[in-house]
């Protein structure tokens, strides 16, 4: 993608804006593809390229918060190998995968993507965990659940990092923090491949995608600080109603034809 505003210079602030909400909430809790992939699809990019534009913004932020968790000792990369290494195959797999999806499938299967996970979210409760900062993590799922939550966030990708944390809660010992730490960096590894695809086949507008992760980073630092210190209670209602609301327009396009 050449270095041209693709959008109006107005919509890019919007863009902008929503990145650094999106950012704030994903490293609190994660679900932040859930604001930026309807808000890029809404600005009326292709869905090709919101896919690669979502990921190069997306690695940004991932980057941001899974390093404030390891800087924190909240996340330990070598108890974490299998998944790692699944989340890192899984997403490049998907990312093929997603390439050579027909245009019109993506644009009536996000939609429907994005919207059941607002209403997973709206609905699901957070797993409790028992709280133990020692309790050995057993690998046995790690590589399963890093290649299957890798593949979805390579095809598509909105809910993947509260995906991750409610899985991390349901088969490890480990607190929500913890969880989240967990779901930040691995996050970062599938963004990380996935876009390496997207850049390779062509899809990724470059100015977009830089000015929504430079504000991804901003949004990324000030969630970790603000989850690490104190949880996320008080963004559930704000960031569903978001959501939904968004999604709701999208289905409405894509779906009855409605502009």
């Amino acid at each position: 993608m050449p270095f041209e505003l693709s959008v109006e210079p107005l919509t890019l602030l919007i863009l902008a804006a929503v990145a650094f909400v999106a950012g704030f909430i994903d490293a609190i809790a994660g679900g932040g593809g859930l604001l930026t992939t309807p808000a890029l699809l809404t600005a009326g990019m292709p869905p090709h390229l919101v896919l690669g534009t979502n990921k190069l913004s997306s690695t940004f932020g991932s980057a941001t918060a899974s390093f404030a968790y390891y800087r924190r000792k909240l996340f330990h990369p070598a108890q974490w190998k299998p998944a790692l290494f699944g989340t890192l195959v899984g997403a490049f797999i998907g990312a093929v995968v997603a390439h050579y999806l027909p245009a019109e499938w993506l644009n009536k299967m996000l939609p429907v993507v994005v919207f059941a996970c607002g209403i997973y979210l709206l609905f699901g409760g957070t797993p409790k965990a028992p709280l133990d900062a020692d309790a050995p993590i057993k690998k046995t799922w790690q590589f399963p659940q890093g290649f299957t939550l890798g593949f979805y966030d390579g095809v598509a990708g909105p809910g993947t990092g509260a995906f991750w944390t409610v899985s991390t809660l349901l088969l490890y010992p480990i607190d929500l923090v913890r969880a989240s730490g967990v779901a930040r960096s691995m996050n970062f590894v599938s963004n990380a491949a996935a876009l390496s695809v997207f850049i390779f086949s062509g899809q990724v507008d470059w100015l977009v995608g830089l000015a929504m992760g430079s504000s991804l980073m901003v949004g990324a630092f000030f969630g970790a600080r603000t989850a690490i210190s104190g949880g996320s209670k008080f963004i559930r209602p704000v960031f569903i109603t978001v959501v939904l609301a968004l999604t709701v327009r999208l289905a409405w396009q894509h779906w009855f034809g409605q502009a």
